[in-house]
């Protein structure tokens, strides 16, 4: 049984062009390392799988939470195709061992690293939609992400957490927490960013994400829970606003 028919074994998807779900496991590192001619990275599945997973989670929480306002629903959203949700799920199917990386990217830990499977699992969503449609595609999204949504709902954990954080900081010291990119990777079409929220000049957690926006969703969540836990040195919250 070779790496493929183990990762399908995982996937619980049998695919008729297998060459599609090695295509979405090639990180652009491989290339310049790879023997075999003719390989492409897995960028374009990942773009691909990208929208199909946007789409069909949007369509879902659509019909699921009939009563939801927009917000609601975007905030879900966000929380379920984050950076880190996606490395979670991406982990089940321990997808990290079973990428095309180069030497350079494995030393530095690159089958654990959340950017590169919340990529690689977008990638395997867009082989999927290509290889057995819509449907199948629709029913593994949802299969594999029903447990996350039951306790994002349970929790109340799909507020917006930029929102929470402001609140929580302006309650205690007058000041606005603000958002700075520290750095940007990736080609043009699938940039990663990471963010730093930042309250004067003290850096409170920093966040990363597809865009601007994910990153400081991210950041901010975590400066929060920080906050929350006492975790951050110089805050002590009024009783009441925990």
């Amino acid at each position: 049984m070779d790496n493929l028919d183990i990762l399908e074994k995982n996937l619980k998807i049998k695919f008729q062009n297998r060459q599609l779900l090695k295509e979405a496991l090639i990180h652009r590192s491989y290339l310049n390392e790879a023997k075999e001619k003719g390989l492409s990275s897995n960028e374009r599945l990942e773009f691909l799988g990208d929208a199909v997973l946007s789409f069909v989670i949007s369509e879902w929480l659509f019909k699921q939470f009939p009563n939801y306002p927009e917000g609601n629903l975007t905030n879900l959203r966000s929380n379920l195709v984050k950076t880190e949700s996606l490395a979670k799920i991406a982990k089940k199917f321990n997808l990290g061992k079973f990428l095309f990386l180069s030497k350079g990217e494995k030393e530095e830990g690159g089958e654990n690293n959340p950017v590169l499977l919340a990529n690689a699992f977008e990638a395997v969503l867009g082989a999927i939609f290509l290889d057995r449609g819509v449907e199948v595609a629709k029913n593994f999204i949802r299969k594999h992400f029903k447990n996350l949504l039951k306790t994002l709902v349970s929790k109340g954990e799909f507020k917006d957490f930029k929102s929470l954080l402001q609140e929580k900081i302006q309650a205690e010291t007058k000041i606005t927490p603000f958002y700075r990119v520290i750095k940007e990777t990736g080609p043009d079409h699938a940039k990663t960013f990471t963010v730093g929220v930042y309250l004067g000049e003290k850096l409170l957690a920093q966040g990363v994400g597809k865009s601007k926006q994910a990153a400081e969703e991210e950041a901010a969540e975590k400066a929060f829970k920080k906050i929350r836990n006492h975790k951050v040195k110089g805050f002590s919250f009024p009783r009441g606003t925990e």
